[in-house]
């Protein structure tokens, strides 16, 4: 079922059926707009899901009119979630492992489909020839404030030859073999 231009009052998005069909037309471009501003694709599914999660609570007070309303008012959700989650990330991730609770992770299939949607080794590979230019200090400006994902033994055996490399990829199946 296409969305198709209503009234406020009476947008497909408010029905079930309706929000079926924006989450089948707009859930892919969520989840790379994500994954591109994440580079995890765990945490991008995760938010993905909670975007649609408070879309669909929200539906109700939905107030456009065409599909273009519907994709603009969806990823201004995704702009907020990603915002809270890069606010109240770190915290909550020390908590976590402070619980010893273990979040369930994608099967490695999943991860690499994730990656290639989105084309983030693309991307990795742009940003780390652009961090590879950068004088020393400035990589080590950006080590400071960003952090690493690895420590410094990781790197050596994952190859990682610059700091802009590092902060990149993280584990797993996203990590250089």
């Amino acid at each position: 079922m296409a969305l198709r231009s209503m009234t406020n009052d009476k947008h497909e998005l408010r029905t079930s059926a309706g929000f079926a069909s924006a989450y089948d037309t707009h859930a892919r471009s969520i989840l790379i707009f994500l994954a591109r501003r994440t580079y995890d694709p765990e945490t991008a599914l995760d938010l993905t899901a909670e975007t649609f999660a408070q879309a669909f609570e929200a539906r109700r007070r939905f107030r456009g009119s065409t599909e273009e309303d519907v994709a603009a008012w969806l990823f201004g959700i995704a702009r907020h979630i990603l915002s809270r989650y890069l606010r109240r990330g770190k915290a909550e991730r020390r908590a976590l492992t402070r619980l010893g609770v273990e979040v369930p992770s994608l099967e490695p299939d999943d991860l690499v489909r994730i990656v290639e949607l989105a084309g983030l080794d693309r991307l990795r590979g742009a940003v780390s020839c652009h961090l590879d230019a950068l004088p020393e200090a400035h990589r080590e400006a950006l080590r400071l404030r960003f952090g690493t994902a690895l420590g410094a033994a990781d790197r050596r055996a994952a190859g990682a030859s610059t700091i802009g490399r590092c902060l990149l990829f993280r584990r797993g199946p996203l990590a250089p073999s």
